[in-house]
């Protein structure tokens, strides 16, 4: 069955409330890969004056949810590891992640974090679990 990456990039940032929030969006969803972009404000950064960690996971999280997702099945994350390389910095960031394997059940996939200068702020390597083999915008919402 070929998935709709219009239909899942559309799904993710209509019903991830907390990305919206939290100013992420998905801008290019293709199969195996996905871009998200976090607009900087003031609430997104730390006491140091930077992004906050945990609002880059976000930003990764989502470039991921979307990369997984446009193959066709509908995946969470299990597991994160993190690396900052540089603060967080600008008026945006920009995640892009690729699919480094799709099995059954688990799916690992490789983010890197871009300053809007395009230095490289983080790398995020995520595993996850492929909950269904359908696309995420037929699941029922739970």
């Amino acid at each position: 069955m070929a998935v709709d990456c219009e239909k899942v990039k559309a799904f993710l940032n209509e019903h991830d409330r907390f990305c919206r929030f939290c100013g992420i969006e998905l801008t290019v969803v293709k199969p195996g890969y996905a871009e998200a972009v976090l607009t900087v404000n003031p609430d997104t950064l730390n006491g140091r004056n930077v992004v906050q960690g945990g609002a880059i996971m976000t930003l990764a999280d989502f470039a991921y949810a979307g990369a997984v997702n446009s193959t066709g099945v509908t995946g969470v994350s299990l597991n994160c590891q993190t690396n900052f390389i540089r603060p967080g910095r600008g008026k945006s960031m920009k995640a892009v992640a690729s699919m480094v394997h799709q099995g059954r059940s688990t799916a690992v996939c490789s983010v890197e974090v871009f300053n809007d200068d395009g230095k490289l702020a983080a790398t995020v390597n995520i595993t996850g679990f492929i909950v269904s083999n359908t696309p995420v915008y037929e699941q029922e919402n739970e």
